[in-house]
């Protein structure tokens, strides 16, 4: 348990231990499991999962603050608990995360939030030379009309969605950030871009949610109250890919044991469906039996957001569980835990 307390990429290589063109000298290999290891954001949906498969892979001081104990936003509790814990590796978890709605509607707050918490966190492990961080931002960090599916060099070549640019902006500033910190301080950071995710510890929320736990609470609750439909916002068109966070999980862990380079790196299955195709599919998981409006005078988002994986994978990781599995896992796990969730 967590203690509480290739070519296409611009600049990119693999360190083989020869110092590259951004300065950093080092060669990945496997991370110290008895050193400290803190994750940023360990209750979430992505922290809590990382949490997970590095106990399940033995490294024994995994560490952890709730953000009732440590505000990330606060710039000197940050530094007093990276003097206090001084870790060798962080996992940037942490993030004010949300759906179109609630993205569109707080723009600000996406905004200045996400970047306190990365520059606080990311100056404080600097100043503790923290040797192995992770960034883990989001795929909308890609223009709105990239090609398909999205290569990590489509990075700045075009309009973001417009639903959720803040956001994007701040995650892009953080990948901005590693890099300058490898070009000038020497430390080789990476920063992850993850496809949509889901699984075990998601926001389920009717206004703060993402689409996908959206819908199991939507079509769940209306499977219990026996509704004749369920509305949903947009056409259903869109198309998007879902990766199970347990394999975000262990890409992590892989990246920060084979990975060192600049670039961000796009984390996925490489497969998508449509937002019709996933809600008919809870439907069925759920056991829901009415009917399926679409609701067209609310807005889709990005038509299409597919990343382009085929880097990852020639470095040996590919993800593993199937959508239709992660399903099953996340909607089990949702109903188990319904009651105590967050409106």
């Amino acid at each position: 348990m967590v203690r509480s307390s290739e070519a296409r990429f611009v600049g990119h290589r693999v360190s083989t231990g020869i110092q590259t063109s951004d300065g950093v000298d080092f060669k990945p290999r496997e991370l110290d499991r008895d050193a400290t290891f803190y994750v940023a954001g360990h209750r979430g949906l992505v922290g809590s999962a990382i949490v997970r498969r590095l106990e399940a892979g033995g490294f024994n001081r995994v560490v952890g603050r709730a953000s009732s104990e440590l505000d990330l936003k606060d710039r000197g509790a940050v530094f007093d608990y990276f003097a206090a814990e001084k870790p060798a590796y962080v996992a940037l978890a942490a993030a004010k995360v949300g759906g179109i709605l609630a993205n569109n509607t707080y723009p600000v707050d996406f905004l200045s939030d996400n970047l306190r918490i990365q520059l606080n966190v990311m100056d404080a492990a600097r100043e503790q030379g923290v040797e192995r961080m992770i960034f883990l931002g989001s795929s909308c960090i890609y223009p709105k009309y990239a090609e398909q599916p999205i290569r990590e060099d489509s990075l700045l070549t075009g309009h973001l969605e417009p639903t959720n640019d803040a956001y994007a902006i701040a995650k892009i500033a953080g990948i901005m950030q590693v890099q300058a910190v490898r070009r000038q301080y020497g430390l080789p950071w990476i920063s992850a871009m993850p496809t949509n995710l889901y699984g075990p510890n998601d926001n389920f929320s009717p206004k703060g949610s993402h689409v996908l736990p959206a819908l199991i609470r939507r079509y769940d609750e209306a499977a219990r109250e026996e509704a004749d439909s369920v509305t949903n916002w947009g056409t259903g068109n869109p198309r998007r890919e879902f990766l199970h966070v347990d394999d975000l999980a262990d890409a992590v862990l892989y990246l920060m044991e084979h990975y060192d380079g600049p670039s961000q790196v796009n984390v996925g299955t490489g497969s998508d469906v449509t937002i019709r195709e996933i809600a008919e599919t809870i439907g069925h998981v759920v056991g829901f039996e009415g009917a399926t409006e679409w609701d067209t005078s609310k807005p889709d988002g990005t038509p299409q957001k597919l990343l382009d994986v085929s880097y990852l994978a020639e470095q040996g990781w590919t993800a593993q569980i199937s959508l239709e599995e992660g399903l099953r896992r996340t909607v089990e796990w949702y109903r188990e835990h319904r009651d105590e969730l967050r409106e």
